[in-house]
């Protein structure tokens, strides 16, 4: 059964001045140069990214975590649509290689789905490594249930309810939803 709350698996250990914050139009280039350092050039040719393409950011579920005056971190959500049904796609988030391992990435990710689940939205959908999302309450995809519009590895397509019965009957082809 899955956990419906939202808490880290660890406290998130950090320096004085670290703050999370709503992604804002100017903090764009600074999280696009973040996430440029963190995945090279090899993130266009991914399944994940034409879902963003042409898409529209999901501002108000997108977040930036600051020390002082520097992003360290950032978290991105999509509006997507898993067959007839509306939900977000997380990704891509990145964070600061100084700031790796120390849990602002799991803290990231945590906030983002808060603010999902709070926007009433049923899912969140991702591509990512379950070793380290399922522990943040993603959950594997059944096989052949979700398509993504290019190659993925089956076994990195998670997502996680925000509420019970969220996942019921939701199957199909996932393409973007800049109108929803």
């Amino acid at each position: 059964m899955t956990d419906f709350t939202f808490a880290p698996p660890e406290p998130l250990h950090t320096e004085a001045g670290l703050a999370f914050a709503l992604e804002r139009p100017q903090d764009g280039p600074l999280a696009d140069d973040l996430i440029d350092r963190a995945f090279g050039p090899g993130r266009y040719a991914k399944a994940a990214e034409r879902l963003r393409e042409g898409n529209r950011l999901r501002a108000d579920l997108s977040v930036c975590a600051w020390d002082g005056p520097a992003l360290v971190g950032a978290a991105r959500q999509w509006p997507v649509r898993i067959g007839a049904t509306r939900a977000v796609f997380l990704g891509p988030f990145a964070v600061e290689a100084a700031w790796r391992s120390r849990g602002l990435g799991a803290a990231l990710i945590v906030r983002a789905c808060a603010l999902a689940q709070a926007a009433g939205e049923r899912l969140t959908l991702l591509v990512g490594d379950m070793a380290y999302f399922g522990v943040l309450g993603f959950e594997p995809v059944p096989p052949g249930q979700v398509v993504l519009p290019g190659p993925a590895d089956p076994a990195r397509i998670l997502w996680r309810p925000h509420a019970p019965g969220a996942l019921v009957g939701v199957a199909g082809p996932v393409r973007s939803a800049p109108e929803d």
